[in-house]
């Protein structure tokens, strides 16, 4: 009597559970719908972070205070008691930017007269070589097109208005949203280890070690992002400013700043911020000094391309230029310019909690 062969199904029959499919459809297929179901989780996440959008910045914006505050604020505490040294740190961190705005604020009020006719006889200057060859643009081209304009903004005046209503309205929610920034940013600088313990003793134990290890990891790499855009744009923004001092160029400091804040968007930001500050020499400085300026796009996107970067952000953050271009545009259509500064940073921690539990847990558990 022949001997049927066990876990054989019979011909003309299919298979329970899919056991007849090929391996490798099984496996794509289980992989598949694990993925439909991440993807479907985090959707869902994005969009309760959106309808709490100011409370998400906000924590974010303290997290990036706590990151960059923090060691000022542990060397601080050695010598004074923690709460001082908090105040200490965020007293800082307010005072600087709050007195750069003041100079900058200072220096453009006092270049303003001369600024208004430098600008004038550039634009005039710009006008007769346009109409020149080899382009040879009709005389009074730049009149009308200012006329228009000018037509424009009368005939939409009331529009502009509302627009500038709504504006006041989103001040004030920036300003909420900074407020809080602050206040959370208090508390995890003063009791942030003990707030983080707290959270990871409230899961079963196995839950909260996985926690904590993907936690642990994912602020390594937040904070050494943070502080290694702070370096890179900070470098590049000294590399502009001594740039358009040496050059001549009006508005030097304000530009220098637009350039340290544009450096956090990757790759775009500094480009940008250079096209602007090329667009103000040539009106003010005429087309050679704009054509040099343009070309440190290229001096600054290879040192910070080739140098900076490496040195700087290899230790924090290992991505692919690709990936984190992709993230760049990605967060610039979902969430615009924040989203684009935003990008990078939140696929560098994702990366950085896959990598952290995927490998073998430490024999030691992390300080």
């Amino acid at each position: 009597m022949p001997v049927r062969r066990p876990g054989r199904a019979r011909p003309g029959r299919p298979a329970a559970n899919g056991a007849g499919a090929p391996a490798g459809l099984r496996r794509l297929s289980d992989y598949a719908w694990r993925l439909l179901v991440v993807a479907g989780a985090a959707y869902l996440v994005l969009i309760i972070l959106g309808k709490f959008h100011l409370i998400t910045l906000a924590a974010f914006l303290a997290m990036v205070v706590t990151s960059v505050v923090r060691p000022l604020v542990d060397l601080a505490a050695r010598a004074v008691p923690r709460p001082l040294a908090v105040l200490i740190g965020l007293a800082v961190a307010l005072l600087v930017p709050a007195g750069l705005l003041a100079l900058i604020g200072e220096t453009v009020a006092n270049e303003l007269s001369s600024l208004t006719n430098e600008f004038q006889g550039g634009l005039d200057r710009l006008e007769k070589a346009l109409e020149g060859p080899p382009l040879h643009i009709a005389h009074g081209t730049f009149d009308d097109l200012q006329r228009k304009v000018t037509d424009f903004l009368s005939e939409h005046r009331s529009t502009l208005i509302s627009t500038a209503v709504s504006g006041a309205g989103r001040v004030v929610e920036v300003a909420t949203g900074a407020a809080l920034a602050l206040f959370m940013s208090v508390f995890f600088l003063h009791s942030g280890e003990r707030m983080w313990r707290w959270t990871a003793d409230q899961l079963p134990a196995a839950a909260g070690d996985h926690l904590d290890r993907g936690g642990r990891a994912a602020w390594r790499t937040f904070a050494g992002y943070t502080r290694g855009i702070f370096i890179v744009a900070a470098s590049n923004a000294i590399m502009v400013g001594i740039a358009l001092l040496l050059l001549r160029v009006p508005l030097a400091l304000p530009l220098t700043v637009l350039e340290f804040l544009a450096s956090f968007v990757p790759l775009v930001g500094s480009p940008i911020a250079m096209l602007i500050a090329s667009l103000v020499a040539l009106a003010a400085r005429g087309p050679v000094i704009a054509i040099v300026v343009l070309a440190l796009i290229v001096v600054i996107g290879q040192i910070e391309g080739h140098l900076l970067h490496p040195l700087v952000m290899s230790w924090a953050v290992s991505l692919h230029p690709v990936v984190v271009a992709v993230s760049v545009l990605v967060g610039s259509i979902s969430a615009g310019v924040i989203g684009a500064v935003v990008a990078v940073p939140a696929v560098s921690v994702v990366w950085s909690v896959y990598a952290e539990l995927r490998g073998p847990r430490p024999a030691v558990p992390p300080s």
